[in-house]
């Protein structure tokens, strides 16, 4: 189970008024928080305007870097700002992201070949988000061949096979959760992720929803999750269903968690 954690991100109101006002400190805290909580990945997004975006990821990562050690998975959907803001970074962590819209893959790829980077990889393409669980995977093969042309081990990605609202899905998450399970029987040792909180945009109660997803997707295959490591209802959901279908032996991971206060009873 890989927790990427989400909060530092300038699309997050809260985050996005500390960036513009330049609050260090509440950024700091945040990257504290985060690898206190146990997320292995901290991601970094500034979403601000491009003519700043780099100084402002720049200005991220050093203050994250000073507060803990946790590797950083540098957010932008210019691949070129993620290529650059890789040079910050004082160890390898997680591209976030690529896909086969124009060129973004072979430009990512290139430089992601012979690094120890890990890459979040989305299952779209110039045609836009395919509707349909078969021409997700046939972008995945698609995805795959390059991964293959550029030597880049199987086990270094993180597909996103696209988390859309629960509300405006015509069949719930059998879509999703059938990609996921053909994606991990064609490769055992890739990454499924995405960003849990993408599933109950417009309900109500929408930690409810989250938690429901996460336990679905984990049963079908998904083991990286972007999102809220402050959250102790999901964390906790987590690691008991991490335990509950056989991945946690004797129950350590569960049991550890609970008593380092990342979820509580």
């Amino acid at each position: 189970m890989i927790i990427i954690g989400e909060k530092i991100n300038g699309a997050i109101p809260s985050t996005g008024k500390a960036i513009a006002e330049k609050d260090a400190e509440f950024i700091r805290n945040l990257a504290i928080k985060q690898a206190e909580a146990g997320a292995d990945f901290i991601d970094v997004c500034a979403s601000v305007d491009d003519d700043i975006e780099l100084e402002t990821m720049k200005w991220l990562i050093d203050i994250v870097q000073d507060a803990v050690d946790t590797p950083i998975a540098v957010d932008s959907p210019n691949v070129y700002t993620c290529i650059e803001s890789m040079k910050y970074c004082n160890k390898p962590g997680l591209f976030n992201s690529v896909s086969l819209e124009g060129d973004k893959v072979d430009v990512a790829f290139k430089v992601l070949a012979d690094t120890k980077w890990e890459c979040v990889a989305l299952l779209n393409s110039d045609k836009g988000i395919p509707k349909t669980a078969k021409d997700r995977l046939e972008v995945f093969t698609d995805l795959m061949a390059k991964c293959k042309e550029y030597n880049i081990d199987p086990s270094r990605m993180h597909i996103d096979p696209l988390i859309e609202m629960l509300c405006t899905s015509e069949d719930g998450i059998t879509m999703v959760t059938e990609v996921i399970r053909e994606i991990k029987k064609q490769y055992p040792t890739i990454h499924v992720t995405g960003a849990v909180s993408n599933i109950s945009f417009n309900l109500p109660a929408r930690r409810i929803a989250n938690q429901a997803f996460a336990v679905l997707a984990m049963s079908a295959g998904m083991d990286s999750f972007i999102l809220d490591p402050l959250n102790k209802d999901m964390m906790g959901m987590l690691f008991a269903t991490e335990a509950m279908m056989g991945e946690d032996e004797y129950c350590m991971e569960y049991i550890g968690a609970f008593r380092e206060g990342i979820f509580v009873k």
